[in-house]
């Protein structure tokens, strides 16, 4: 069975209704990254961060898994298939994904803030004076700017075993996730979905300008060529 390695970054959970910092002039939800997403600014304003993600992590229950993402999932049938992705909710899984790899951490888990493997489920709000087992302040399980990106090793041991990539929904431009496509075998094809690509199709690559949703219905055909 071949492996398919599959890339994914905001475009595949925009359609789902989950935004994108990238598409509002560095804000996300109406904050400034660097308050909401670097260790500083949780730092120096707690409270804000942890309300920041709380009101994410609501958002996330209230969205469902688009056909895209059960798209993705149906291939499992016909290809090992893992998915290496850059967003932080769940909807890969609830769509029925059985190998996801999050390079950038998961809204629905948190962490101690003095020891980094303390990880734990985490649905609900999450508030100062939420302790781990061993005393600390619990934060959200994200790997925020200018932290050292824990699984990336891990993917790329992954996109070097790649029979066939696929990348969606990402501008493959945030570093070090962006390098994986480096890490793949030159003779391999590469698909590559998203509505404005920063790249052109050319020998092994084939670039489909288009939707996460729509895009997945032209790979379903293209795989079974």
């Amino acid at each position: 069975m071949k492996h398919l390695v599959v890339l994914t970054g905001a475009g595949m959970s925009a359609e789902s209704g989950i935004k994108t910092f990238r598409d509002a002039d560095g804000l996300w939800e109406g904050h400034d990254v660097m308050e909401v997403a670097t260790p500083q600014g949780f730092a120096k304003n707690p409270e804000l961060v942890l309300d920041f993600y709380n009101q994410r992590r609501r958002q996330l229950h209230e969205v469902q898994p688009n056909s895209a993402h059960q798209d993705l999932a149906t291939l499992e049938q016909d290809y090992k298939v893992t998915i290496i992705t850059q967003n932080v909710d769940d909807l890969h899984e609830r769509a029925g994904s059985s190998n996801v790899i999050h390079l950038h951490g998961e809204l629905l888990k948190v962490r101690s803030t003095k020891n980094l493997s303390n990880v734990k489920s985490w649905t609900n709000d999450l508030h100062l004076g939420d302790l781990c087992d061993e005393g600390h302040q619990l934060r959200p399980h994200i790997v925020w700017f200018g932290e050292e990106v824990p699984m990336i090793e891990k993917a790329i041991d992954i996109c070097e075993q790649a029979d066939v990539l696929l990348i969606i929904g990402t501008s493959m431009q945030v570093y070090p996730a962006a390098g994986l496509i480096n890490y793949v075998s030159q003779q391999i094809p590469i698909y590559f979905i998203d509505p404005k690509p920063s790249i052109d199709s050319h020998k092994n690559l084939t670039v489909i300008s288009d939707t996460a949703t729509n895009g997945m219905k032209h790979i379903i055909d293209l795989l079974k060529l």
